[in-house]
């Protein structure tokens, strides 16, 4: 498959958080298990939740580019992420978990409380609301757990609260 062969994304629902600015937005779900939030599927889409109420987490997928986003070729491919900006320190793209990406899809391993017909209330929140949800996947342990000790590059250096968000790694802060 070459790129001009990719279809657009669709998206499935949005996300409804108590969030409405990135730089006060935890950094990952799960340095926020415990706050909640929704997303609400666009009904065309409700028949494909049955049975995600069987599992106890699962992936979104989402998409962070809103229309103030860079063009694919106007993203740094170096960047110093939120989580090094002490440090100042400059890291490939595609090593990082940040949203000025290529593509700006965002993953998050959220708990699942409950699914409706056409929403899915979750905790572990690390979206703005009105974020667009591309894709919702399983959590499957046998799948999604590596065994034994896992290298974490960069990640393993950087001490981490739970809460984090933008604004409070800024050195500034």
């Amino acid at each position: 498959m070459t790129t001009d062969q990719l279809r657009p994304l669709v998206a499935i629902g949005v996300v409804r958080t108590a969030y409405t600015n990135r730089a006060h937005t935890p950094v990952q779900s799960s340095l926020n298990p415990a706050e909640t939030a929704t997303v609400e599927v666009d009904p065309r889409f409700a028949p494909a939740l049955e049975g995600l109420d069987e599992f106890a987490y699962a992936w979104l997928l989402t998409w962070l580019g809103g229309p103030d986003s860079p063009a694919a070729d106007d993203v740094p491919l170096r960047q110093v992420p939120f989580l090094l900006q002490r440090q100042g320190k400059e890291i490939g793209v595609l090593a990082t978990r940040g949203p000025r990406r290529i593509n700006p899809i965002g993953l998050s391993l959220v708990r699942i409380l409950e699914v409706g017909a056409t929403t899915v209330r979750f905790a572990g929140v690390d979206l703005v609301d009105g974020t667009p949800v591309v894709d919702i996947k399983p959590f499957v342990a046998r799948f999604d757990r590596p065994e034994g000790d896992i290298a974490c590059g960069w990640f393993d250096t950087v001490e981490l609260a739970d809460g984090s968000t933008p604004t409070s790694l800024h050195p500034e802060s």
